[in-house]
């Protein structure tokens, strides 16, 4: 007889996220560092990492951005190894999620990689589009953004592949945490002129939403461009090597200033690209935001500019969640892997 619970998955290069189903509601979700590029074995220290219902015999359903990780010589060998990683490690009856081929078996995906690799965002559009059928899902992660339109209640990505996204704005290689502020612009205004930057990684965009209060509590779990602390000071030192400059060259407000103009940058990309995939025919006028991911709270800030109204994707789902909202959004992909594996019989 199958397990009374369903655990879905995210493997990602940098983290690994989990979701407990219980009788159709996601009552738990966690996300834990995994440096991937270091090798398959990292996947061994995040599972134990993971709280202890992760390590329980359950039903698992698989999805994954790890493949792209620089560790594997291709997505093909990225797939087979992440798939029968979580075949031996994960307790119970394992299934990979293939996007627009369904579950399949582990043994499967590798026959299948190119609909397997980074499908998560697949995942998530497919829960969204059963509750809300004519949207634009944004989910702003800690590296990049997805934008999925959905129309009839489905998935409608011109692209499927990271190479076909990139090309229609469909994945934007932004997100609030790893994103380096150098990435964004070449110049920036700061004491009343207009600079030049420095071509360093230097400070990131986690060091830009924690000076601005944004940064929600958890998310920022890799390591600083220094190394160093993650306080507000520590941040601001950062940022200021971008300019040039020292910390105590600037006030708390300069370098809030400076900061805020590193969000919006980051948010104009992001409205640019939902303003293109928006003037799509298939998408109704009024159809709104559905925001997720650890950037989430750029939704509402994004759907004001477009004039469309934003709702969070834990609100679309209130009556399948249990758990804590903050936490199962910035779990997406691996909330809704576990959903819609649980709605599967699992053959």
């Amino acid at each position: 007889m199958p397990v009374s619970k369903q655990i879905g998955w995210d493997l990602g290069g940098v983290h690994v996220k989990a979701a407990l189903v219980e009788h159709g509601r996601v009552v738990a979700a966690a996300q834990v560092p995994c440096p991937l590029w270091q090798g398959v074995a990292a996947l061994d220290g995040s599972l134990a990492a993971l709280p202890d219902w992760a390590r329980d015999e359950a039903r698992h359903a698989v999805t994954m951005t790890g493949e792209l990780t620089d560790c594997f010589a291709g997505r093909r060998e990225g797939v087979a190894a992440l798939s029968g990683w979580a075949e031996r490690h994960l307790a119970g009856p394992v299934r990979i999620y293939a996007g627009r081929s369904g579950l399949v078996a582990p043994e499967a995906a590798e026959e299948v990689f190119a609909d397997v690799a980074s499908a998560n965002w697949h995942a998530t559009a497919a829960l969204a589009g059963q509750h809300a059928p004519d949207a634009l899902l944004i989910d702003v992660g800690s590296t990049t953004a997805d934008l999925i339109p959905i129309a009839a209640g489905r998935p409608a990505a011109t692209g499927y592949s990271d190479a076909e996204r990139l090309e229609t704005g469909e994945l934007v290689y932004t997100g609030i945490v790893r994103t380096p502020v150098i990435a964004l612009t070449d110049h920036a205004p700061f004491g009343g002129r207009r600079t030049r930057l420095m071509t360093e990684t230097f400070a990131h965009m986690a060091d830009v939403y924690r000076i601005l209060g944004l940064l929600p509590e958890g998310v920022d779990q890799q390591a600083s461009g220094d190394r160093k602390g993650k306080s507000v000071a520590e941040s601001e030192t950062r940022l200021a090597r971008i300019v040039g400059r020292d910390r105590e060259e600037g006030t708390p407000e300069a370098w809030a200033l400076l900061a805020g103009h590193f969000a919006e940058v980051q948010l104009r990309l992001l409205h640019d690209a939902a303003a293109a995939l928006l003037s799509r025919a298939d998408l109704a006028p009024g159809a709104p935001l559905i925001a997720c991911g650890a950037g989430a709270f750029l939704g509402p800030r994004l759907a004001a500019r477009l004039g469309r109204p934003a709702i969070p994707l834990v609100s679309l789902l209130r009556g399948r969640i249990a758990g804590e909202p903050d936490w199962i959004s910035t779990c997406g992909p691996a909330v809704a892997v576990g959903l819609i594996a649980s709605e599967d019989a699992f053959a």
